[in-house]
């Protein structure tokens, strides 16, 4: 199983430096990775270190709490998009979700979903599945289903990580079509693989370059 092909190289630690960004997109680079993740902050950077490289970029949108204002979600989105990212990782409204408010999280989900679409890009809709229930995780790939995004993610990595027993639940809710990002606590190959073997099509890991060794 060729893994650098499925992992995002991940750093988005509050406190990261230019030369930890360096050197996430030189193993990026070397290793072939599939993508970097980084803050937005760090966007123009990264774009211009990788333009020679098939090494994509990819950003957070509303990280880590998902509660801004869902305008304000979709700006960040178009501003992403604007400097060179060409997938973007958007964490959904949980309060919305714990208050029963599902047309609000249908709109926030489905405004940044068109303003990702319309520009050619990818949206990865990030759950937090530690915070979430069976019946909400099942009502919010409903709604993924129906806006039709292109991955639903398990978390930020802040509140708990992905499993295998979620990722095969995800699967069995998902449309074929939408493809499903593991993220939080994948440290070796063994967790990795198995994750990918019970339906993960990509892993999010600041662990990249140890999983593939």
């Amino acid at each position: 199983m060729d893994l650098a092909k499925l992992i995002d190289h991940t750093v988005l630690l509050p406190d990261c430096s230019s030369e930890d960004i360096e050197a996430l997109c030189e193993e990026a680079h070397k290793h072939r990775f599939a993508a970097v993740c980084v803050p937005p902050y760090f966007v123009r950077d990264v774009v211009r270190k990788l333009e020679d490289s098939p090494v994509r970029v990819a950003t957070v949108i509303g990280f880590p709490m998902g509660y801004a204002c869902t305008p304000a979600k979709v700006e960040e989105v178009k501003r992403a998009i604007e400097e060179g990212v060409d997938e973007v990782d958007v964490v959904i409204n949980i309060c919305a979700v714990k208050n029963g408010h599902w047309a609000y999280v249908k709109n926030d989900i489905e405004s940044m979903t068109m303003a990702t679409h319309a520009r050619g890009k990818v949206i990865k809709v990030i759950l937090e599945v530690g915070l979430l229930d069976e019946e909400e995780i099942k009502q919010l790939c409903e709604i993924c289903n129906q806006v039709g995004v292109n991955f639903v993610k398990t978390s930020t990595g802040l509140n708990g990580g992905a499993t295998v027993e979620v990722i095969s639940m995800l699967r069995e809710q998902l449309n074929d079509q939408i493809k499903i990002k593991a993220s939080g606590g994948i440290r070796n190959r063994e967790a990795a693989e198995a994750l990918i073997e019970a339906g993960a099509a990509r892993l999010g890991t600041s662990a990249g370059t140890e999983i593939i060794k």
